[in-house]
């Protein structure tokens, strides 16, 4: 049995999600994505996609549950376009785990 998945951000996007099986949440706002994932995180739900342009609005929100196991946030982009900050997450993340920069050693 899978664990609880998510998604959090506009219709469209959601649109491929829904179609596999996973629970989607239309958000356009800060406060809106900030709710559903409290609620989502009491609920149960192990991993939680946000668009990346809603994740970054949150960033400091988001913190909290950065040292949590889960839920697993994770910044996805809208629309096939990227500010880079899902990236930049994932660096972070890496580097805290590995205790090296492996992704980018060339510092891009």
């Amino acid at each position: 049995m899978l664990d609880k998945m998510a998604v959090i951000g506009d219709k469209d996007s959601n649109f491929a999600f829904k179609a596999v099986g996973v629970d989607v949440f239309g958000a356009e706002k800060e406060d809106e994505a900030r709710e559903i994932i409290k609620d989502l995180a009491a609920n149960g739900y192990k991993v939680i996609f946000i668009a990346e342009d809603l994740a970054e609005k949150i960033d400091a929100f988001l913190e909290k549950y950065r040292a949590q196991t889960y839920p697993a946030i994770i910044p996805i982009p809208r629309g096939g376009k990227s500010s880079g900050y899902a990236m930049q997450g994932l660096k972070r993340d890496m580097d805290k785990a590995i205790g090296a920069d492996i992704l980018f050693k060339n510092g891009s």
